[in-house]
Formats: C-alpha cells, sequence, structure tokens
C-alpha cells in the first residue's frame, strides 16, 4: 500500500479520495523528472481542473507532494474540467502530463463515497470506514491502475517575472503592484477602482507551448 503522510490529509482538511490522488501525481512527476519537493520557485503545475467539482481537491495532493504551492504562485488552474496537471521544471527540456485514467474513475464511480456526496453530504460528514474504504481503493492501486503519463516534448514557459514594485492607487490610496495598475480619468489605480468592464474577468491561460508529446 502506497504511504501518504498524515499530515496532508490536516492540511486539506478532511478525508477523501482525490487528495491522495492528487499526492500520488505529484509524487509520480517528481520521480520522472528526476528532481525533489520543491523549497522555492521550482516546479510549476498547472491543474486542468476546473471549479466546483469535488475532483478538485487534487490539487491540494499535488501541492503537498510537489511543493508548487498557490502561495508561492507555482500552481494555475486551467479550467479544462479534468483530473490532469501538466508538470513543468526549469532547466529540464521536456514536461510531462499525467492524467487519472477513464478506467479508474468509473471503477470509483459506484463507490458509496459518492452516493453520500451526490445527496449533498460533505466528506467530514461521511462515515469513517466508507471514507477510509475508498481512499484504501487510491492507496493499493498500481501507478499502471492509476495514471496515463504524456511526455510533452521541448516544452516551453516562462514564468511571471518576480517584482517587488508597488504603487499607491490614486482613488483608494492602497498600495497595489504595478502590473496590476490601470488607467482611469488619467490617474493610476487598482483593478477594483478602474471599475473594469467584464471582459476584463475573462480567465487567461498561461503562454504554453509544446513541440509534441507521446
Amino acid at each position: 500500500m502506497f504511504k501518504i503522510p498524515e499530515w496532508t490529509f490536516e492540511f486539506h482538511g478532511h478525508r477523501c479520495p482525490f487528495m491522495p490522488i492528487g499526492y500520488r501525481m505529484g509524487i509520480l512527476a517528481l520521480e520522472i523528472l528526476k528532481v525533489g519537493k520543491s523549497l522555492d520557485h521550482q516546479m510549476h503545475v498547472f491543474s486542468e481542473m476546473g471549479v466546483g467539482h469535488p475532483q478538485g481537491c487534487m490539487q491540494d495532493g499535488i501541492m503537498s507532494a510537489t511543493g508548487a504551492t498557490f502561495g508561492k504562485g507555482m500552481i494555475e488552474r486551467m479550467n479544462y474540467g479534468k483530473v490532469a496537471a501538466i508538470f513543468w521544471y526549469p532547466g529540464k527540456k521536456d514536461a510531462i502530463r499525467i492524467v487519472l485514467k477513464n478506467e479508474f474513475q468509473d471503477k470509483l464511480a459506484p463507490h458509496e463515497f459518492f452516493k453520500f456526496r451526490k445527496q449533498g453530504i460533505e466528506p467530514s460528514g461521511i462515515p469513517e470506514n466508507v471514507r477510509k474504504d475508498i481512499i484504501n481503493s487510491v492507496l493499493n492501486a498500481a501507478v499502471e491502475e492509476l495514471f496515463n503519463v504524456s511526455i510533452l516534448h521541448d516544452f516551453k514557459y516562462t514564468p511571471v517575472k518576480g517584482s517587488f514594485n508597488k504603487v499607491k492607487c490614486e482613488v483608494c490610496g492602497e498600495y497595489t503592484f504595478e502590473r496590476y495598475l490601470r488607467e482611469k480619468d488619467g490617474k493610476k489605480v487598482c483593478i477594483p477602482c478602474s471599475e473594469r468592464e467584464a471582459e476584463e474577468t475573462v480567465i487567461h491561460l498561461p503562454n504554453l507551448h509544446t513541440a509534441g508529446k507521446s
């Protein structure tokens, strides 16, 4: 059985199957890329998950395993609605994409755990034996049973350059990092004070390029 640290469940907040799936996904990425957990700003992860899905719990598992955390700006959500992620590490020519197999998702789907979830019951309110059983299904599965892995050859990604430059918004007076300032009526203002148009709220995906995969 694959061993997952107890602290990952404490960090995530409840016991469910998708956080461990994400953790195993992250560990596999580290092994394939032959790198360790990132302490600073190394591993970048592009999660293909969207919003409003229980499967999104995988992202906490990925962060726990790789160190590519939201706070460090090392994980982005691409809103594709898939249990999949791309892992890129600076200095590596190729990136990898890992996706949870359809077959394993189909295997989990009839489990009693999801009957509770579809009734609106949160994971922490589901009987412990039910949660333990489905988590064990994840931890007992072989990597080959869980994931499809693709190599993304000649993967190119340029991280956003770090900046400490900030300016006071000329309307509310609050400090705002320069790249987020807008101009309105001749003043440099923050996004809320700019009264931005709806089209400015569109989610912009990272500029990714790959020459091919296998």
